[in-house]
């Protein structure tokens, strides 16, 4: 295993930046020439059919046989023109990830190529064998999946994918965009409805979405020598770099050329298939990157950040690259995140979180943090996985605890209506940051500051959802924050109404109901330093929840208020999130375990060997020293230290082992994943692991097995 290691050092020393060249300097010129939208739709379909199919965007309304046929044909036109030979529905299962299953075009019996309507609205793959917690047996295989036309259709590997829903036979969702689709129509009623005090001629509304995605890079030689990464995702073991993050020198640094390269052809894949990347730059960690678009309608932006993460992951390997999308993927530094910035956009173009000095903009403020405050607990379960848990709350990542960063200006606003009871809101003028340097232009001030530690930060005319983890699918944080403020509307509706039914005029409804929800959602505001111990005692005594891991946090989901809310607003039936409950716990647990197996791999059949090598080559030197007279004892000092660690790691596994099996057993789903987070990962992995990240800084270099993060984090 020595000689994997190093040649792994020789191959990546090795490396150049592979030449990649763009089809044109300006990316207009073929931006979205790989996916075909409601823009290529126009240009391709009858204006009569083009018409049916922008009011199903748009409206929801059924698209016809005829519609349909028209669109197969066309869509199957142009995608043999650009060389595809087969077809897909592109879905997203509970696994986490997309799925597809690919036919092709042509009809052997015909002897011709040919796309039918029916073949692009609706296919039949194996409901029972993906993760449903139980809606579907084994003998119970039948499932749908069916066109989402919202969603741009998109080529990729040669191979026609269409966007689509996944349910059951018995009409249960088996995905993460159904949920979402059913969460929009929700806010998307209920933000109508409350815009009609302000405004007439609002008729929709779009939840719009910006992903930040952030990832780290290795060489793929280092990632094949790696065991804990190719299996878990993750480093299991890795003493901490004497060069790490602690010189702030990766953060916005120069970008290596084998990751410019990288860069510059991800992103040019990413501009053919219509995804607006628009960003990129160093982060924090040696290794780290972010990659951040343009916002686009929410359903979209969902389909665009998992079809980004494919690609980059198969960019990255032409690039003899691996990329690393785990939320924690090395210890010690810090983990990745997908900020989602998210805001209400009318039909009329007005974002209703651009601040104004209005009741217009303040009643969607406050909605908005009273929503967070009555269903913080979901947005914390939206959030939770096995992979999320090591990053909240590390002094990296805003903490499990939700909270809502506002900035002074509209706190300083929002702290003087609590404290009068009277709410006027008068905008000010700008201001600017005087420099005293005549050569710079004057620096705008934002209406706020940004606080990265805050989970739930207001950034000027958007929420960042920055809590959301660097692998999950969106659509799941998504679909439950467009869910708690669709419900929080609908109550703030409800209750305006009857005040002015009860005889009073509607802008002193409104502003003393915003009033009283300025008052009761205080405690759900912060502007501190989200990552300090302060923060985690005072949320206590305000008493917000603090759940740092996943199988508890999972609970808040089948709360019989969340229930209600789901079932309320058609996102989920009770029988659904039960189900979701079972297959997300589920997953924990088998993520656990497969870190427990990989560790018991790795230390028994790697590291122990190599420890025992260089105790081998200790007590060989000691030996000839002892022979010559001369004194050993700082060699024997180092064999017991060493031995000691071995000790521990090779106890550790063996106890772990133990509990695992003991664990597995447990037939209950939740109860299985409470066992594995408490027993596994809290008892037994640091332990492990700080043995073995002794033992990688006293074995002799030369006979270490693993690549070491200092070996690994800075690509040239």
């Amino acid at each position: 295993m020595t000689n994997l290691r190093f040649n792994a050092l020789e191959t990546a020393s090795a490396r150049t930046a592979k030449e990649v060249e763009a089809p044109s300097n300006k990316i207009s010129d073929y931006f979205g020439e790989d996916c075909f939208g409601l823009t290529q739709m126009k240009a391709a379909l009858a204006p009569a059919i083009y018409k049916k199919v922008e009011s199903a965007v748009k409206y929801g309304t059924k698209i016809d046989e005829a519609t349909a046929d028209a669109v197969a044909s066309a869509v199957m036109t142009w995608a043999v023109s650009k060389g595809v030979t087969h077809h897909t529905h592109w879905f997203q299962p509970l696994t986490g990830s997309s799925a597809e299953k690919h036919d092709s075009f042509f009809d052997y019996t015909k002897g011709i190529e040919t796309f039918k309507g029916s073949t692009l609205t609706q296919q039949e793959p194996d409901a029972s064998s993906f993760p449903n917690g139980g809606i579907r047996a084994t003998n119970q295989a039948r499932g749908y999946t069916g066109w989402d036309p919202s969603s741009p259709i998109f080529i990729t590997n040669k191979t026609l994918c269409i966007p689509t829903i996944f349910v059951s036979y018995t009409g249960d969702t088996l995905d993460y965009k159904t949920p979402l689709l059913k969460a929009q129509e929700a806010i998307n009623k209920a933000t109508i409805d409350v815009c009609q005090y302000f405004e007439e001629g609002v008729t929709s509304i779009s939840a719009s979405l910006g992903c930040e995605q952030e990832y780290f890079l290795v060489d793929k030689a280092f990632y094949a020598a790696r065991p804990d990464l190719y299996i878990a995702g993750r480093t299991l073991f890795g003493a901490k770099p004497p060069h790490g993050q602690q010189l702030d020198d990766h953060y916005f640094g120069s970008i290596a050329p084998r990751v410019a390269a990288f860069m510059k052809d991800f992103e040019l894949q990413c501009h053919k298939l219509g995804i607006p990347v628009t960003t990129r730059h160093n982060e924090v960690a040696p290794g780290q990157f972010e990659a951040a678009p343009l916002y686009e309608e929410i359903n979209t932006a969902v389909d665009h950040n998992l079809l980004m993460m494919d690609v980059m992951e198969q960019v990255a390997s032409e690039h003899n690259l691996a990329v690393l999308l785990h939320e924690k993927p090395f210890a010690n530094l810090n983990g990745s995140g997908k900020h989602n910035n998210w805001s209400l956009i009318t039909n009329k173009g007005r974002n209703l979180f651009q601040p104004e000095g209005s009741l217009y903009f303040l009643t969607f403020l406050v909605n908005t943090i009273k929503a967070v405050h009555v269903y913080g607990d979901l947005m914390r379960a939206s959030i939770a996985s096995a992979g999320n848990d090591h990053r909240l709350g590390a002094n990296e990542a805003p903490p499990a605890i939700m909270s809502v960063f506002l900035g002074s200006t509209l706190t300083d606003f929002l702290n003087e209506v609590t404290e009068s009871g009277k709410l006027v809101y008068a905008e000010g003028g700008d201001e600017f940051i005087e420099l005293g340097i005549d050569k710079i232009p004057g620096l705008k001030l934002d209406n706020t500051d940004r606080n990265r530690t805050s989970p739930f930060a207001f950034t000027g005319n958007k929420f960042e959802f920055r809590a959301v983890g660097s692998t999950q699918n969106t659509a799941t944080p998504m679909t439950v924050l467009n869910l708690i403020v669709a419900e929080q509307l609908t109550q703030f509706k409800a209750s305006v109404d009857a005040a002015i039914a009860g005889g009073k005029d509607k802008e002193a409804a409104i502003r003393e109901i915003l009033v009283q929800y300025i008052k009761e959602s205080e405690a759900i505001r912060f502007e501190g330093d989200g990552y300090s111990q302060e923060w985690v005692d005072e949320a206590e005594s305000r008493g917000l929840s603090n759940v740092k891991d996943t199988p508890r946090a999972l609970d808040f989901f089948i709360a019989e208020e969340a229930k209600e809310i789901f079932a309320k607003h058609n996102v989920f039936s009770e029988r659904e999130i039960e189900a979701r409950h079972d297959v997300w716990s589920e997953i924990y647990s088998t993520k656990i375990d497969i870190e427990s197996k990989a560790m018991e791999e790795i230390v028994l059949n790697k590291v122990i060997p190599a420890a025992a090598n260089y105790v081998s080559t200790l007590a060989d030197s000691a030996a000839k020293l002892k022979d010559l007279g001369l004194d050993a004892s700082a060699i024997t000092t180092t064999i017991s230290e060493v031995t000691g660690f071995m000790k521990t790691a090779k106890e550790g596994v063996a106890a772990m082992v133990i509990e695992r099996d003991r664990v597995l057993e447990i037939e209950d789903t939740n109860a299985q994943a409470v066992e594995f987070c408490d027993s596994i990962k809290h008892k037994y992995f640091d332990t492990i692991r700080e043995a073995v990240d002794r033992l990688e800084l006293f074995v002799d270099d030369a006979q270490w097995p693993l690549p070491k993060y200092s070996e690994m984090l800075f690509l040239k």
